[in-house]
């Protein structure tokens, strides 16, 4: 049997990346590009940041669009998509990386909090696959890509709120995986490790975790940073991963074998 073993050769493909103007989005927006992908930098509030992401996307000989889109509302998803359709005319690959929620005690949330966080973390992948899935089942095969985290399957301090949404996104994948895997649509969830990025820097206490996240890796002197979670998304974006489908890839430096 024939198998199409071409390395992870994105050219040709369009890529879009929900909250691409900073962080794991960025790195994602970039080594997609690298790859040889054109994409769509989605941002919110930081547009300057985002045309920078756009203009190093451009510097390495790719096509970037800059498209302000918050994805917690349906119209603007919708937009964005039009957008995307007029420009490239296609889409090849959706990495849902916005999140939002905030560190508290469960019971200091509010009813507006839990909403506004299950409205952007996983609500807004569901209407993401709704409003794209014409453009994305065009493709030969379609990637989308969910960011998740340790909060899906563990307690931790004050992530209670985003960790329910991150369990929530990752049965979304599953349900997702199951019902447009016949289209030729992969769908799958990364579960990042602990990296230093704006948002974390936000967590109390967050010197503690990167020091208890430096004593549970297992790769040695080798710590996690934000560029292997970008390999990794590069890798569930690629035809290499064909067939993983409807997986949650945990990318953590082996810190989830100790943690508890």
């Amino acid at each position: 049997m024939n198998r199409d073993r071409t390395k992870m050769d994105l050219h040709g493909q369009v890529a879009l990346v929900t909250g691409s103007s900073r962080g794991i989005g960025r790195a994602c927006a970039l080594r997609l590009a690298e790859a040889g992908a054109d994409v769509v930098v989605n941002y919110v509030t930081s547009r300057a940041a985002a045309e920078e992401v756009a203009t190093q996307v451009m510097a390495l000989g790719r096509r970037a669009a800059v498209v302000k889109a918050d994805i917690s509302e349906v119209d603007d998803i919708a937009a964005m998509a039009e957008y995307v359709e007029s420009f490239f005319g296609r889409l090849d690959i959706l990495v849902s990386n916005a999140a939002t929620g905030g560190f508290r005690p469960l019971l200091a949330m509010t009813s507006r909090q839990f909403h506004a966080a299950f409205s952007t973390n996983v609500e807004a992948l569901m209407h993401l696959l709704r409003v794209f899935f014409p453009l994305l089942k065009r493709s030969r095969r379609a990637k989308v890509v969910a960011l998740s985290s340790h909060g899906s399957r563990y307690a931790l301090p004050m992530y209670g709120l985003v960790g329910m949404t991150k369990a929530a996104l990752e049965s979304l994948v599953r349900q997702a995986a199951y019902e447009l895997g016949p289209h030729n649509v992969n769908v799958n969830a990364l579960l990042s490790g602990l990296v230093d990025t704006d948002a974390v820097r936000e967590i109390p206490g967050r010197e503690l975790l990167f020091e208890k996240r430096k004593e549970r890796a297992l790769t040695g002197d080798r710590q996690l940073d934000i560029e292997d979670i970008a390999d990794a998304t590069l890798f569930l974006s690629s035809s290499q991963s064909d067939l993983i489908q409807g997986h949650t890839l945990i990318v953590d430096a082996g810190t989830c074998v100790t943690l508890g």
